[in-house]
């Protein structure tokens, strides 16, 4: 069983974005403006980077997708940010519809595809669990009976953290999502001719049997400005971690307060400057 993971990191899709551009060029521009950015790969390298590196199960591939004309200087610091993490590599896509470009990557990487794969997408700004990998592949056994006759199969992990990172370290409260992109991973047959980002992640549920696990926390998901979706919410509710916070954050998701207090105040710093 193949498992493949998905992330956008600053792609130009055509639509795929609720803020709207009219032309290519007009996309790039927003996506590559350098404040933002800094913003994006302080939370890629400070969650979900550290979440993916420490998974204790290591067979899978992470795409991460960016476009073709992405600024060389940013461009060598994803290579060289997901170097040290066999499980990363790293793509470029043309300009495309949002769906079908991302279908074509997965796809590419599917290859021949003979066996059935487990395929998530995780947001450049959020984390899971470093036994996500590890969990859904369990799952996916335990049940093969159960899913014999089934086209695909959702799994879902709700219970989670929204999160803020600052330079005084990282606020937080616990949720319970309804099948948020960064909980979930969906089970395909060999030779589908579709995958996990032909589909709208929140309507799953309609046309496929799901299995929830509502216990156990398994993502980080982050509030910030330039969040594109209206619907990650309002930073209402957080809270500083408690050292007890601090440790299962650094157990469960490999993130490290220290190491966001630090890239945030360097954040703070550099916009002072400007």
């Amino acid at each position: 069983m193949r498992v493949i993971g998905l992330c956008r990191f600053s792609y130009p899709a055509i639509g795929g974005f609720k803020r709207m551009h009219d032309t290519i060029e007009e996309r790039e521009a927003y996506l590559y403006t350098p404040e933002r950015l800094d913003l994006r790969f302080r939370h890629f390298e400070a969650l979900t980077l550290p979440s993916i590196a420490a998974q204790k199960d290591k067979r899978f591939t992470f795409l991460v997708v960016t476009g073709e004309r992405m600024p060389k200087t940013y461009w060598d610091r994803l290579n060289d940010i997901c170097a040290p993490v066999p499980e990363v590599k790293v793509v470029t896509a043309p300009p495309a519809k949002h769906r079908t470009a991302m279908q074509n990557v997965i796809k590419a990487e599917l290859g021949e595809d003979q066996t059935e794969s487990l395929q998530f997408r995780l947001d450049d700004d959020d984390a899971v669990g470093t036994n996500f990998i590890r969990g859904i592949r369990r799952t996916a056994r335990l049940v093969w009976k159960l899913r014999a006759d089934w086209q695909n199969l959702v799994i879902e992990y709700s219970s989670g953290y929204s999160v803020k990172l600052t330079p005084d370290g990282i606020l937080a409260k616990d949720i319970q999502g309804q099948f948020l992109a960064c909980g979930l991973t969906v089970l395909f047959r060999p030779q589908d001719k579709k995958t996990v980002m032909n589909f709208a992640h929140h309507k799953l549920h309609h046309t496929m049997p799901t299995i929830i696990d509502p216990t156990t926390p398994m993502y980080l998901r982050a509030i910030h400005d330039d969040n594109d979706s209206r619907a990650r919410g309002k930073d209402t509710g957080l809270r500083p971690l408690t050292d007890e916070d601090r440790a299962f954050f650094k157990a469960r998701f490999n993130v490290d307060e220290t190491a966001v207090q630090a890239a945030f105040s360097s954040l703070s710093a550099l916009r002072d400057k400007v």
